[in-house]
């Protein structure tokens, strides 16, 4: 049943219904376990407009976004709200806690860097230019102040679709006790078990985009995410380059798993774990391993 032309669509299920829409550049859809049209519809819709508020709020690639304003504030100090402060003491924790390889100023690094499956790597001296405006501890942050050095970013592409699908989550709660499954572009959030009391059933995407799924698992509440080079890498001579750069150099991981699924209790988190268990690179699994991370990898 189509909601708006070229928009959102419910269809009815088995049981209860899905709500897909996109957002973020992602295929997004919403598992409601309601036979109820009206709740679905609502709940469904709830969780498109808090994807549509995020991605206006903090996409680079809109002028009018907040953040376009923060990366286009030339080294002027610029107070920020309260969400997007605490956006940024979590990107603060998460460069510290990782020694730096999770870092929401790298994305300028996509100026010499496309992952597009081809063999064009850029060269030393393009990357090495880009490097002064690389890294989170050049950032003078003093929540709620931040203040930026001409020619750097801040890049939330890390965690955006991530927040966005805790928001939805959230919301949905706060309105109804309907159990759902919120799905953005691969990373998803369950809110509680099935109306039926049983877990939801997931397909990790393979490595290998021609083939089936990777896997199958069962999550209750809870939130999946998946980091991989199956949908974004170069190759050249044999040799397959990860899109997972390491800010420190400029340049992408060695040998990092070909995927990275991690569980966790939010989206945000299980975001940010599976990112920084690739930037590991050879040393992924041990990093899993010895934090104790609930995850699952492909070599």
């Amino acid at each position: 049943m189509p909601i708006e032309p070229n928009s959102a669509m419910l269809t009815r299920l088995v049981q209860g219904h899905l709500y897909q829409f996109r957002s973020m550049a992602s295929p997004c859809e919403v598992h409601i376990e309601t036979n109820d049209q009206d709740i679905a519809l609502r709940l469904g819709r709830l969780a498109e407009a808090e994807a549509t508020r995020v991605e206006y709020k903090y996409s680079r690639y809109r002028d009018d976004s907040l953040l376009s304003a923060i990366n286009a504030s030339n080294g002027q100090s610029l107070p920020v709200d309260e969400e997007t402060a605490a956006l940024l003491d979590y990107a603060s924790n998460c460069y510290a806690l990782s020694d730096g390889r999770f870092d929401v100023t790298s994305g300028i690094l996509r100026k010499v860097w496309r992952f597009d499956g081809s063999d064009r790597l850029p060269s030393k001296a393009s990357v090495r230019e880009l490097l002064p405006f690389v890294g989170w501890n050049k950032i003078t942050w003093r929540s709620p102040i931040i203040q930026i050095p001409p020619g750097m970013e801040i890049d939330f592409g890390g965690i955006g679709k991530e927040y966005a699908v805790d928001r939805a989550i959230e919301i949905i709660e706060a309105a109804s006790d309907v159990p759902v499954l919120v799905n953005f572009g691969g990373d998803l959030r369950a809110s509680k078990l099935r109306a039926d009391g049983t877990r939801w059933r997931v397909d990790i995407e393979s490595v290998d985009r021609s083939g089936p799924s990777g896997a199958h698992l069962e999550i209750g509440a809870g939130a999946l995410t998946t980091s991989g080079d199956a949908r974004r890498y170069l190759l050249k001579d044999g040799v397959r380059y990860s899109h997972i750069l390491d800010p420190r150099t400029g340049w992408p991981v060695k040998d990092p798993p070909r995927s990275v699924t991690v569980a966790a209790t939010t989206c945000l988190e299980a975001g940010v774990l599976s990112t920084v268990a690739m930037l590991h690179g050879r040393g992924a699994e041990r990093f899993l391993r010895r934090e104790g991370i609930k995850a699952w990898w492909v070599r």
